[in-house]
């Protein structure tokens, strides 16, 4: 398999730095969605951006209902303006489509991730992941449990629905993160798409000789208007399923555990009684949104919240702000498994809502069981560390600490 150059780059390192030292937006997000629920401006510091990233004019929506409207309203709000940003490093994606184009490839994959796919899965591969991880760290009665469990499983699952070998975990792993931090890092992130490239031509070669039961066969065999993907067309694919596939569940599960490990009485509960996990998972989603805010374009001059949107503008939907709009849910600041379920958008809403949203909320709800299974008196044990959730934009703790007993 390809190395990126430069052997000695840390991603991993780089990739905690990509979110950045914002331990608390919430005050922030509360203050503009009560005086300020639409606002001209960034909600990040965009001093480090390439100024050719940067847009003539740029708004922010902080409330629930006006952020949900962005998202459903796509005639005057797309993404067609991700061809110009993310689509220099991943080529053309179904985050940069619209209308009946962006349904017949976003289907490609969408078959895929299926419920019966997801049935199978689980017990396939999934949950044995994640016992073999538990197996690496059970014996050693301590963990961080960010590099042993919250990144790895689903690195290994996204890599087996992907068809990889084995042998290549570390490399991909490597190139991943790589790939994913390229906001913070240009150079290397695109170093990682090339060599993910060379990589993948070598896999699509294969299965076209030799399909298998996996996404990549799946891509390598489909169709859009009666005609087969080009290479670049299932690179681009393989490329924006990195991040669709590692980087928010290993976020989501990530703040997850926190938010549990700081709330014992919350943890135990889930212990004691495991069919609170999935309303564990969607609070836990709710009020640590790993990915609190994204791009929309708009498509001509629009009205919004009083204030004049200019055609071309970008319009980012500050999802975290809405997961917290306190018209919507009582004690929003609070996190707390218990309350009323009330659906939430952390996973965007119209036909751009996250592909894989099912599949990250099977893999934490399997690592979740397995980690409670497994091991008791999970304890966060700080030492001379600091855990906490952190980031303005992607948000997730950079490490968790724990003590433990094997059960």
């Amino acid at each position: 398999m390809p190395e990126a150059e430069d052997q000695d780059f840390n991603p991993f390192a780089n990739f905690d730095a990509l979110a950045g030292d914002t331990r608390d937006p919430y005050p922030t997000f509360a203050h503009y969605r009560e005086h300020q629920p639409v606002v001209r401006g960034p909600i990040i510091d965009e001093s480090n951006v390439p100024e050719e990233f940067l847009p003539d004019e740029e708004w922010s929506v902080f409330l629930y209902e006006d952020v949900s409207r962005v998202f459903r309203e796509t005639k005057t709000f797309n993404s067609a303006g991700y061809n110009d940003t993310m689509g220099l490093v991943f080529g053309p994606t179904i985050l940069g489509m619209d209308g009946t184009r962006h349904r017949a490839h976003r289907n490609l994959v969408a078959n895929a991730f299926k419920e019966r796919s997801l049935q199978r899965w689980e017990p396939e591969f999934i949950a044995p992941v994640c016992h073999r991880l538990i197996d690496a760290i059970a014996d050693e009665g301590q963990a961080d449990l960010v590099r042993a469990l919250t990144f790895e499983f689903p690195t290994q699952v996204i890599a087996k629905i992907l068809g990889l070998p084995p042998e290549d975990l570390d490399t991909f792993r490597r190139l991943s993160i790589q790939l994913i931090g390229i906001a913070g890092d240009i150079e290397h992130g695109l170093q990682a798409s090339a060599a993910l490239q060379e990589y993948f031509q070598e896999i699509i070669e294969e299965r076209r000789s030799r399909p298998a039961d996996d996404v990549i066969s799946d891509l390598v065999v489909a169709e859009v208007d009666g005609e087969k993907l080009s290479d670049e067309g299932i690179y681009s694919f393989l490329r924006l399923l990195l991040p669709a596939g590692i980087e928010t569940t290993y976020r989501s599960s990530g703040n997850l555990l926190f938010l549990l490990l700081t709330h014992p009485e919350q943890l135990g509960a889930v212990r004691r009684d495991r069919s609170l996990i999935p309303q564990a998972i969607e609070e836990g989603l709710r009020f640590e949104t790993p990915l609190t805010g994204v791009a929309r374009y708009a498509t001509d001059d629009v009205e919004f919240g009083g204030h004049l949107i200019h055609k071309g503008a970008t319009v980012s939907p500050v999802i975290g702000s809405a997961n917290h709009d306190e018209r919507r849910w009582d004690n929003a600041e609070s996190f707390d498994i218990l309350r009323k379920p009330i659906p939430h958008i952390a996973f965007a809403a119209g036909p751009h809502m996250c592909l894989g949203m099912h599949l990250a909320r099977l893999e934490t709800r399997v690592m979740l069981n397995v980690l409670l299974d497994r091991l008791v008196d999970v304890t966060l044990d700080p030492g001379d560390r600091d855990p906490h959730i952190r980031g303005m934009v992607f948000r997730s703790p950079t490490c968790l600490p724990v003590t433990f007993e094997a059960a």
